[in-house]
């Protein structure tokens, strides 16, 4: 027959992946205890320990870096102030982080000292102490040695480093400086004590810079100052060589030459007017005139006294020519004494007309000698020229030393001038003050972490729990982990049997409570069975599972037992060679069995046993264990054939599959195979494994069946499946 099983599609798969709230809420049902008990565990164990953790308390101190700082002095500093930007806050944050502030305030404060802070001076817990009864415990004895106490030192600093916490406010310029400590007054002192060694630390860098720039600029000014003391000498040096020595910025043969330029214009005007004076005069005499109106003559005293006794003799002349004759004595006397002063006054004119002449001619030497002299000033400048260029280098070099002693002078000058005046980058707003509540734990915040914790670590469980189920626990799971469809569901007896009826064997209760849900799971497995078989008049049915303890014996008797009290000719055959399963459940012990008919030494007749309860037979197996294989021969064959025309229904109880292949002999053989499923035990794996070797055996499997379902659980955890509403049908059942 046909190994292929048309089903429709659960929901779930005709719908799309979608999420069924239902189900998970019929999961965490099923899984409520170990999520209790998941959750309840581990909100103890925060609870506790949070209840046993030592109270701490945090002390918080504010500093500010400053946006605006006092200009002291009108100089730049050395070490320039913070820049009010993101990236230096957040810069400034770590600086109050490092290991040389926590360093400095363990030194100071001796935390060294301190048992909070020192492990090796606490008292050993109790972890530690069951350690030490093995030896285990670490050496609390002091370090000998100086590697040991530094290592020592070094432990309180990172210590120290992990209890403070530094953070920005928001986008201000604000920076909270925190530390915890088991004491308020000491997280408070540890606080402001690291707030004070922070702005120290600014005013040490700056302090440090400028006395670094200091000692760095002396020293290079000494350097500077005999550089150029050296480039002045060069300079000096040189102009005495080359005789270019200067004054007020020219050299003395340009000073020299500016002056004989002056004296040879001075010389030349006098030359010119001593000239023009001695023309004019000339010019003047050869005109006619006597030398009376010459100028030189004008102005000389000489002539102007002789003219004033000539006037006063002439007077006399005059008045004595009124008188006299021109014969007379007197008159005589007269005119000889003007002859004679004229002859005076011509020879005083003579002798300054030769004196303009003399000046000419000196006022000629002398612009003579002065463009001589400038002539050889010429020639000396001309000649220094070419030193010239080498002087001007020299200066050069010699003005670019100065201006970098200069510099570096003033400079010197502007940094001693800061000392003194450093700010820090940074302002304490706020000094840490003594916390009074607690920091951590936080008792009611870890309480409620804690129950979220609980309640996550049992959510966690419960889906760890049900990703590792390797079972089916409903029809929805049997279709869509073995691809099979579901065609039925037995009843665990002890979940629906009463009180009174607990000591009826699961093998009796369909007969004796044939109204309960346990005999009405075996006619709705008969009712699937006869739907699948349609008009065939006589129907053959394997009844297997993949391992042992499914409860097939089981099911196979109680499905015998329903059918035949149906009315059906029925046939149970114990077909499971090694456990006999069936035979020992009816209570039977015959000495010639299904075996022995097969092997012709006996009679179906006379192996063939009646359940006077039900009405249905048995073909049992005797105690003798058949070594050959016995269903795939033709005895077999031909006993099936005879079985069909004597019976309606024919069930066989058979091995599990994957324990012996007399299963797949037989499933091959039948028109059905009904593959049973132990409710939330059976492994997926191990009943897949199952279906594929009876497909490969060319087994027709109509479906499988869930068996021993405890009825109560399914009814509150098996959504999705027929059992999930069990309380609501079960007043249909007796028992």
């Amino acid at each position: 027959m046909t190994d292929t099983n048309d089903y429709p599609p659960s929901a779930g798969e005709a719908g799309g992946e979608t999420i069924d709230l239902h189900r998970l809420i019929a999961v965490f049902r099923r899984r409520l205890k170990l999520f209790a008990a998941v959750a309840a565990l581990v909100f103890l164990i925060v609870a506790m320990f949070t209840l046993s953790e030592t109270p701490k308390y945090t002390a918080t101190a504010n500093l500010q870096i400053n946006t605006r700082t006092q200009e002291v002095v009108d100089s730049k500093a050395v070490l320039s102030g913070l820049t009010p930007e993101t990236s230096v806050v957040d810069t400034e944050v770590e600086a109050l982080k490092s290991p040389e502030l926590a360093a400095a305030v363990v030194d100071e404060l001796r935390l060294i000292e301190d048992p909070e802070f020192n492990g090796r001076l606490q008292t050993p817990g109790l972890v530690e102490t069951v350690k030490g009864w093995f030896g285990l415990a670490p050496d609390r004895s002091a370090p000998t040695t100086e590697a040991g106490r530094e290592a020592e030192r070094q432990r309180v600093i990172n210590g120290v480093g992990q209890r403070l916490s530094a953070r920005r406010v928001g986008l201000t310029y604000s920076m909270n400086l925190s530390f915890t400590s088991e004491s308020p007054v000491k997280a408070s002192r540890i606080a402001n004590l690291l707030a004070d060694k922070y702005l120290e630390s600014q005013l040490n860098r700056k302090l440090d810079a400028t006395g670094q720039a200091n000692t760095f600029l002396g020293s290079r000014l000494n350097e500077l100052r005999q550089q150029m003391q050296l480039a002045d000498a060069a300079v000096s040096n040189y102009r005495i060589a080359n005789n270019l020595l200067s004054s007020e910025g020219f050299t003395l043969t340009e000073q020299e030459i500016s002056a004989y330029n002056q004296q040879l214009a001075s010389v030349r005007a006098q030359e010119a007017e001593q000239v023009a004076r001695l023309r004019t005069a000339r010019a003047q005499l050869a005109s006619g005139s006597n030398g009376d109106d010459v100028g030189e003559a004008l102005t000389s005293q000489v002539v102007q006294n002789l003219r004033a006794q000539r006037a006063a003799i002439s007077a006399r002349v005059a008045d004595m020519s009124s008188r006299y004759g021109p014969l007379h004595p007197d008159m005589v006397r007269s005119q000889r004494e003007l002859a004679d002063i004229d002859a005076q006054i011509q020879a005083e004119i003579r002798r300054i007309i030769s004196n303009l002449e003399a000046q000419v001619r000196v006022a000629q030497e002398r612009t003579g000698s002065v463009q001589s002299s400038l002539s050889a000033a010429r020639g000396a400048l001309a000649s220094n020229s070419g030193a010239s260029v080498q002087l001007r280098e020299l200066e050069g070099n010699a003005e670019a030393a100065r201006a970098v002693y200069q510099s570096f002078l003033d400079r010197y000058r502007q940094t001693s001038a800061q000392v003194g005046t450093e700010q820090a980058d940074a302002t304490l707003v706020s000094r840490a003050s003594i916390p009074t509540s607690q920091s951590a734990p936080n008792v009611m915040l870890n309480l409620a972490l804690s129950l979220v914790l609980g309640l996550g670590a049992g959510l966690a469980a419960v889906v760890l729990l049900e990703m590792m189920e390797a079972g089916v626990g409903t029809t929805d799971e049997i279709e869509r982990k073995l691809g099979l469809p579901s065609i039925g569901s037995i009843p665990l007896v002890s979940s629906i049997a009463e009180s009174a009826d607990r000591g009826i064997s699961p093998i009796d209760f369909a007969v004796k409570k044939p109204l309960s849900v346990f005999a009405e799971s075996f006619r709705s497995l008969r009712t699937s069975i006869n739907y699948a078989a349609g008009s065939q008049a006589s129907k053959l049915v394997v009844i297997t599972s993949a391992l042992p303890g499914e409860g097939k014996t089981t099911t196979a008797v109680g499905l015998a037992q329903v059918s035949a009290i149906a009315g059906s000719r029925v046939l149970l055959l114990d077909c499971d060679l090694r456990r006999r399963a069936v035979t020992r459940a009816m209570g039977l012990n015959t000495d010639a069995g299904l075996v022995e008919l097969l092997q012709g030494t006996t009679t179906l007749e006379a192996v063939l046993k009646r359940d006077e309860a039900s009405g249905a037979y048995i073909l049992p197996l005797s105690n003798v264990v058949a070594t050959q294989d016995v269903f795939g021969t033709q005895a077999m064959d031909d006993l099936l054939a005879k079985l069909r025309g004597s019976f309606d229904l024919i069930l066989m109880d058979t091995a599990p599959v994957l324990a012996l292949a007399d299963t797949r002999i037989l499933a091959a053989k039948a028109d059905m195979t009904i593959l049973l499923v132990r409710w939330r035990k059976t492994p997926a794996r191990a009943t897949n494994a199952a279906v594929k070797m009876l497909q490969q055996s060319g087994a027709y499997i109509l479906g499988a069946a869930m068996t021993q379902v405890d009825v109560n659980a399914q009814a509150k955890q098996g959504y999705g499946d027929a059992g999930y509403y069990y309380s609501e049908y079960k007043k249909y059942y007796s028992a």
